[in-house]
């Protein structure tokens, strides 16, 4: 690593030697609002070279000497060019003009419109904000992560709910960005809507093949959301009053053209409309449930070289249960917090460095409480860390990336306490653990020949245990023989290895283009669940003494294809992962409480497949169609008598159509169509009574399916002339979910009817389905 910095050096003094080449770098921002556009395309009239704008807008490009046309385009905004003699390095700035105030062609996405073939990235789809409100939503909640599971290769974690699995792998291989910060729970209401308020958010981009060598801790993909800066030219607001919460963002500048904020709130108010019809009388009195968030962020322009950003995220969710003639009550709250400081600094015109403080908590509490008896348990994960990112432009074909970060983990398992009378009582809990996790990367986005394109990367990443911690030595029956204490900071276990990242672009005519990939990734930490969903009770453990750290090679290839001027996205990927260290439970576990750890078997995984995906970007009728034919494997010697069996997220089938149609500048239509294989099950194959207790005999692990899945979702959307002048805009969004009722299931049980004393008894599976037809309504405003 350290020859590859000196190198990457020795190529910048070679670059800052030459005497006929100049840079020219900026910024390129919204002209009404000044919020930096991420991915805009500037382009040098009668050359081949262009260059993107970073997250935070930023560019940089070498030009000889001499007259120049320069262009900054979005495929969101009208085109702007600027020319001039180049004569010395220069700043140049971009204001862009919003098509969406003009124009009423509907745009969905927020990068170049020919990124898709362009770029060398694979398995990458950015989505903007307004192409995820413009889809059905469930119960009228504009949910991110739901709009995300309607991209191939990405399917869901059950019916309604907000998690989602890519390529075969588990949730908690998925890498959740909110402004840098690793959010470890995305889900309210128990998964069934994200923690992500779409008001605040201002670009979502989703990488499924083909990491970046600056992600790492991850093995299966990187969901990367940006916070919006705040609007640093006038005061704005918006909002909305939907069937289950309301949401109000307010955003301005602190100081114009210099300093901006945002703050975005959002809240549940079902327990207020429930409470009037519940009795005080009523046993159940004073239960209830609710969830809110709170994203804010601020910006300041320090100097033209600096700028200073402070964003952060607080949300909870609110369960209470209170049953009066049994004198019992219980509270169960569980939430994330994150809190972000980054400092944007131009150290020269080809090099740009971004330096970010990240914190972020989770936890789980449950509070139980009868007569004297209290019993009180807790649970999470809370980090804390520090990077450094630099982008080096040093030369028009090549954009370098290098940095480093390094994170100190607390993982806090299930920690119980309680109380009876004035006898208070800890029962022997595991201790929390510590780790410190590091990485350092280096990538080059280099444009070989106009045909030739590749990302090269390596990223180097390591994992310690630390102390405080006392190890146990135990015997077959996990009984505690012996104990190893170590003092904070001492390394308890060392991980570490390289990363490996490679994609290349062929381009075999302007509309077509050839990719491949292979990557390399490790995971440290490990969500236990034993559930085929996210829930705030399952825990997050780290890499120890007997947990080694997952590790994924991922092989992917396509073809992209543009048609009739970029109007017609196409693309046809095929993958393989090969996924080793895989954790699930032993046969036979309840939970309990103590150190999950020794209930883990290991084993590998392994998934392959093809996505097709066609999208319509321009016209009055947007959208796009997603289709995956994969499987997902797992073999475990100690599981299924050692031979393999489908993981609980292998669908075989997966179907999203997705479609968006302007009927007139008044009414917006929209609808999705999914349509999925069963998902994996084990099920009983025979009952036989034990001493007159009934007994079932299950099948393989994962043998059967449940019934397919599909649903239809419809919605339109109304927008009155707007009042004052455009001061005050509205409109009205009417969905309607499960438009058929389909009773797709959830869950099988089977129940018992008769006795056997009588001869009649029957056995017979039913079905659990959750969502019928649900209408929803929602008034949206601006001002």
């Amino acid at each position: 690593m350290r020859s590859i910095l000196i190198g990457l050096f020795c190529l910048m003094s070679i670059a800052g030697q030459s005497q006929t080449k100049f840079a020219i770098n900026g910024y390129v921002r919204d002209s009404a609002s000044g919020e930096s556009i991420i991915g805009a395309t500037i382009a040098v009239s009668g050359l081949t070279k262009t260059i993107t704008t970073n997250q935070y807008g930023y560019y940089s490009i070498t030009l000889d000497s001499g007259a120049h046309l320069l262009m900054a385009s979005h495929v969101s905004y009208f085109a702007k060019q600027l020319s001039l003699s180049l004569q010395a390095s220069q700043q140049l700035d971009f204001l862009l003009t919003s098509k969406s105030a003009a124009m009423n062609e509907v745009v969905v996405y927020s990068r170049q419109k020919d990124a898709n073939v362009k770029n060398a990235q694979m398995g990458k789809i950015d989505l903007s904000i307004s192409q995820i409100k413009s889809v059905p939503a469930f119960m009228g909640e504009v949910d991110i992560l739901k709009t995300i599971q309607l991209l191939p290769g990405v399917r869901n974690a059950g019916e309604g709910n907000a998690g989602f699995y890519v390529r075969g792998g588990g949730p908690d291989q998925n890498l959740i960005l909110l402004d840098d910060a690793i959010v470890y729970n995305t889900g309210h209401l128990f998964g069934f809507f994200s923690i992500f308020n779409s008001d605040a958010i201002k670009n979502v981009s989703l990488i499924k093949g083909g990491m970046p060598a600056q992600y790492g801790g991850r093995i299966s993909s990187v969901l990367d959301i940006s916070m919006k800066d705040g609007n640093s030219q006038v005061f704005t607001g918006e909002g909305g009053i939907g069937a289950i919460s309301s949401r109000l963002s307010l955003q301005g500048p602190i100081l114009k053209n210099k300093s901006s904020f945002i703050i975005s709130g959002r809240r549940t108010y079902i327990d207020a409309l429930l409470k009037p019809f519940v009795s005080k009388k009523s046993n159940a009195y004073g239960s209830g449930y609710f969830f809110y968030d709170l994203n804010t962020k601020a910006n300041f322009q320090l100097s033209e070289k600096d700028r200073l950003f402070l964003s952060g995220y607080f949300g909870r969710d609110v369960f209470a249960y209170k049953n009066a003639q049994r004198s019992f009550r219980a509270d169960i709250p569980w939430g994330n917090s994150t809190a972000t400081l980054r400092w944007n600094h131009i150290f020269n015109r080809r090099l740009f460095a971004n330096t970010t403080l990240v914190y972020n908590d989770y936890n789980f509490t449950f509070g139980a409480a009868q007569n004297n008896f209290e019993l009180a348990l807790a649970s999470g994960i809370k980090d804390g860390g520090a990077k450094i990112d630099f982008d080096y432009y040093p030369a028009a074909r090549h954009k370098v990336r290098f940095g480093g970060q390094s994170t100190l983990h607390k993982f806090i398992p299930n920690v119980v306490s309680g109380r009876q009378d004035s006898v208070v009582f800890n029962p022997s809990n595991e201790d929390v653990k510590y780790a410190l996790e590091n990485g350092l990367y280096i990538q080059d986005d280099w444009d070989i020949t106009s045909k030739l394109k590749v990302n090269v990367g390596l990223r180097w990443s390591s994992f310690s245990q630390k102390g405080p911690y006392t190890r146990y030595i135990r015997d077959q029956n996990e009984n505690k023989l012996d104990s190893i204490y170590y003092s904070s900071f001492q390394t308890i276990k060392n991980y570490s290895g390289f990363e490996p990242r490679f994609t290349i672009r062929y381009t075999l005519d302007e509309s077509t283009s050839l990719k491949a990939a292979i990557t390399r990734n490790l995971q440290f930490t490990h969500l236990v669940s034993n559930s085929g969903t996210t829930l705030p009770t399952d825990l997050w453990v780290p890499s120890t003494f007997m947990v080694k750290p997952q590790t994924c090679w991922q092989y992917s290839a396509g073809i992209f294809k543009n048609f009739n001027n970029n109007q017609f996205e196409t693309s046809l990927e095929v993958y393989y992962k090969d996924m080793r260290n895989q954790i699930e439970y032993k046969e036979g576990y309840t939970p309990a409480l103590k150190d999950p750890e020794v209930d883990f078997v290991f084993g590998r995984g392994w998934s392959y497949g093809s996505e097709l995906f066609i999208n319509k970007v321009r016209g009055r009728l947007t959208g796009w169609i997603g289709y995956t034919l994969s499987w997902t494997w797992r073999k475990f010697d100690q599981l299924n008598g050692g031979e393999k069996f489908p993981a609980k997220y292998d669908r075989r089938h997966d179907l999203s159509i997705v479609g968006n149609y302007e009927l007139s500048p008044k009414w917006k239509l929209g609808s999705v169509f999914v349509y999925g294989t069963g998902n994996a099950t084990s099920l009983p194959v025979r009952f036989y009574f034990v001493e007159g207790v009934l007994t079932q005999e299950y099948s393989k692990i994962n043998q059967y399916r449940l019934a397919p899945y599909h649903r239809l979702d419809i919605s339109a959307t109304y927008t009155p002339r707007p009042f004052n002048k455009k001061r005050f805009q509205s409109s009205w969004v009417f969905g309607i979910y499960n438009v058929y009722s389909r009773l797709n299931p959830y869950f099988v049980y089977f129940d018992q009817d008769g006795s056997i004393i009588n001869g009649d008894l029957k056995i017979e599976a039913r079905q659990v389905s959750l969502f019928p037809i649900l209408p929803s309504v929602t008034w949206n405003f601006k001002f």
